[in-house]
C-alpha cells in the first residue's frame, strides 16, 4: 500500500464527506487487510466478516476504549463502518461485487456491549 497516495484519496474523501476522521478509514483499511489474511485462502469477504474483523482489531487495539475511539473518529454505530467503506470503495481504495451493499453494514451491534460490558467478562 502506498501510504502517501492513500493518505491523499482519504483528504480528497474528507473533503466530500467530513463526517469521519482520517484515522478512521486508515482503521477500516488496515482492518481489511487483516481479516483477509486471517482466512485459510485469500477471498471477498462480506460486511459482516468485516465487521466481525473491525471489532476483534478494535478489541486488540483499544480494548475498553473501543467505543470512545470509534465516537471521536465519528463512528457511532455499525452503519458507519459501511459509509466508510463505501467511500474506499469509490476513491479505489477497495473493491466490491455486485452482491455487496452499504446495507451489509446495518447491523445490531451495540457498542456498549461489545467494546465495554463483554469486554470485562473475557
Amino acid at each position: 500500500m502506498d501510504i502517501n497516495g492513500t493518505l491523499e484519496l482519504i483528504e480528497k474523501i474528507n473533503g466530500n464527506d467530513a463526517r469521519y476522521k482520517a484515522n478512521a478509514y486508515l482503521f477500516v483499511i488496515v482492518a481489511v487487510e487483516r481479516t483477509v489474511s486471517s482466512l485459510t485462502s485469500a477471498r471477498h469477504i462480506s460486511g459482516q466478516e468485516l465487521l466481525k474483523g473491525i471489532t476483534e482489531y478494535a478489541i486488540e487495539q483499544f480494548g475498553p476504549m473501543s467505543k470512545e475511539v470509534f465516537n471521536f473518529w465519528g463512528i457511532k454505530e455499525s452503519s458507519d463502518f459501511g459509509y466508510i467503506v463505501f467511500n474506499l470503495i469509490d476513491a479505489g481504495l477497495l473493491t466490491k461485487t455486485a452482491e455487496d451493499s452499504i446495507e451489509d453494514f446495518n447491523s445490531e451491534i451495540d457498542f456498549k456491549t461489545v467494546f465495554e460490558d463483554e469486554y470485562f467478562k473475557r
